[in-house]
């Protein structure tokens, strides 16, 4: 059974970890939450793509027991101290490395690399009982859209093998542009993401986002689009699939509209 794909925006830091801050982000929350019962099936593991990792070729991370990744600072002291033990999956590595190489996509494993907080943050809402295999692949230096939807497309025969494919980053990430002052690029820029990935047709929708930094607000709402690129990756994987909506809000951080998205039927 086929599942769809995600781009989640993922949360500001170790949030879940932080009472006041979770209250904050309950919108968010109750979005993740929902997202394991959407799911036609249980996921046999989770792929995920974080903004918060990037690398001169697509790294797949291998360790059987990933570390973790505190790529964060002005925290409490425990957040730096917290766990997601999920398991990695050098067998679903390798066969992630095999896609990537039939469709000329250069790739290295990682054995390395740990979970950071593009995946463990939001995991840890959706998940939190970290049983289930994790494993994650790194965005491309350069962050050129069209080889990230040519990752995503490479890694779409796994949605028909139970993974769940998550990009992981915010739909408007802007650290010196947060509070009410972006309330309106936000907007605008949330606006075009609902038309382009919602009414779009698949060709359309593709040529959109390639061009994405034509949109009202793009640099604004991205002054560096690592956070934007998981969303290249997760309509790559469900190309020719409908998307919808899943998460909105007009507040978070104190003025931002975000968003999440799926693509892909549920059956």
């Amino acid at each position: 059974m086929r599942l769809p794909t995600y781009f989640i925006s993922h949360g500001g830091g170790p949030w879940p970890y932080m009472d006041d801050l979770r209250a904050r982000m309950h919108i968010l929350e109750a979005s993740l939450v929902d997202i394991p019962r959407q799911l036609p099936q249980v996921p046999k593991a989770l792929l995920m793509i974080s903004a918060h990792w990037e690398e001169t070729a697509f790294h797949v991370m291998s360790n059987p027991q990933p570390p973790m990744v505190y790529d964060y600072g002005g925290f409490p002291a425990h957040t730096y101290k917290v766990s997601y033990p999920a398991p990695g999956s050098p067998v679903l590595a390798e066969q992630l490395m095999d896609l990537l190489t039939a469709a000329g996509l250069p790739t290295q494993a990682d054995a390395k690399r740990g979970f950071d907080h593009g995946t463990f943050a939001p995991l840890a809402v959706m998940y939190p009982e970290a049983q289930m295999p994790v494993v994650q692949v790194s965005l491309k230096t350069g962050l050129d859209p069209e080889q990230h939807l040519a990752l995503g497309r490479a890694l779409a025969p796994l949605r028909d093998e139970g993974v769940l494919i998550i990009g992981s980053g915010l739909s408007y990430h802007n650290l010196r542009y947060f509070g009410p002052q972006a309330k309106e690029p936000s907007s605008q820029f949330d606006h075009w993401l609902q038309q382009t990935l919602l009414e779009s047709t698949p060709a359309e929708r593709v040529e959109h986002l390639i061009n994405w930094s034509k949109a009202p607000a793009a640099r604004i709402a991205h002054p560096r689009e690592d956070h934007l690129l998981p969303l290249m990756v997760a309509v790559g994987a469900a190309q020719n699939e409908a998307g919808v909506c899943v998460y909105h809000e007009e507040n978070m951080f104190g003025g931002v509209v975000a968003s999440s998205f799926r693509f892909g039927a549920i059956k």
